[in-house]
């Protein structure tokens, strides 16, 4: 997205940061990032393409939120001119604060963490943060293999039997994988990085997204709701439901990015495959 050279051009002027190291990262699968160092400091760089840039803003916007809240979560730092996202040769992009540790393992500590953060973003409003949900079963990329739209489609309705809304709602990661925990050993304190966008959706979603992650680990759900974030009842009503909404979310996802021929952030398009047939898997049974 942005060579070196601009890359450059912009940590200095817009952020004051001239002569750094930088180090190509990118090890994500919708965007470009960069670690920046300055001596002993550190920092991300993070760029997407220009159609995601209102919900790159809004996730920014959440993750500034927890870190006011005393949460590690790659808040972003402001440009001289007071802005979250600059235009980087037409590109938007951003300079993250670093979050120090390592990826989570623990699941009763991933668990707890994202109550944690669940709780911090009670009464947080973020403008024009977009509403759960996004997965439309007559999209026409669905079509790319004879089984993924029958089941994002029996997901979706499940998911609506539900009666979303008398579910909890809140702000959402939507993808709490295990390497968007960062763990600080020495502090001993989790931070939850990667936000992506602000929605507002049931929390029971985040939950079954790391219950995904995690190959149904029951310490991981016990301990989030220990914190009573979402009850008992409503996690045994809907969390198995939500998990199955959650496989099929990946199900699109991945069919998209076949139709597509999206290989932004993998090494080829045998990954896409992967991880739609890893979809699948997950749908069997429903």
């Amino acid at each position: 997205m942005i060579d070196d050279g601009l890359l450059r051009e912009a940590l200095a002027g817009l952020w004051g940061l001239d002569g750094v190291a930088v180090e190509v990262h990118n090890g994500g699968m919708n965007s470009a990032t960069w670690f920046v160092t300055d001596g002993g400091r550190r920092w991300v760089a993070k760029a997407v393409v220009p159609a995601s840039r209102r919900s790159f803003a809004g996730g920014l916007t959440v993750a500034a939120a927890l870190e006011n809240a005393g949460i590690a979560a790659g808040a972003p730092v402001p440009t001289r001119h007071g802005d979250l996202v600059a235009d980087v040769g037409g590109v938007p992009m951003t300079l993250l604060t670093w979050v120090a540790g390592e990826e989570l393992a623990d699941p009763a500590i991933l668990g707890a963490t994202l109550a944690r953060v669940h709780r911090a973003l009670r009464g947080v409003s973020v403008p024009d943060a977009e509403r759960f949900h996004w997965v439309d079963p007559r999209a026409e990329h669905l079509g790319i293999r004879p089984w993924v739209r029958a089941s994002v489609a029996g997901a979706v309705a499940a998911y609506e039997q539900l009666d979303p809304a008398t579910l909890t709602w809140g702000l959402l990661h939507t993808d709490p994988a295990p390497e968007a925990f960062r763990m600080d050993r020495a502090g001993n304190v989790c931070g939850l990085i990667d936000w992506s966008t602000a929605m507002v959706g049931p929390l029971v979603y985040d939950l079954a997204s790391a219950v995904m992650y995690a190959a149904g680990s029951g310490a991981l759900v016990d301990a989030y709701l220990e914190q009573g974030v979402v009850s008992r009842a409503e996690a045994g009503r809907a969390l198995g439901v939500m998990l199955r909404f959650r496989w099929a979310v990946q199900a699109d996802y991945f069919a998209r990015r076949i139709a597509a021929d999206d290989l932004t952030g993998i090494a080829g398009a045998a990954d896409n495959e992967r991880g739609l047939d890893d979809a699948r898997l997950g749908l069997e049974g429903y």
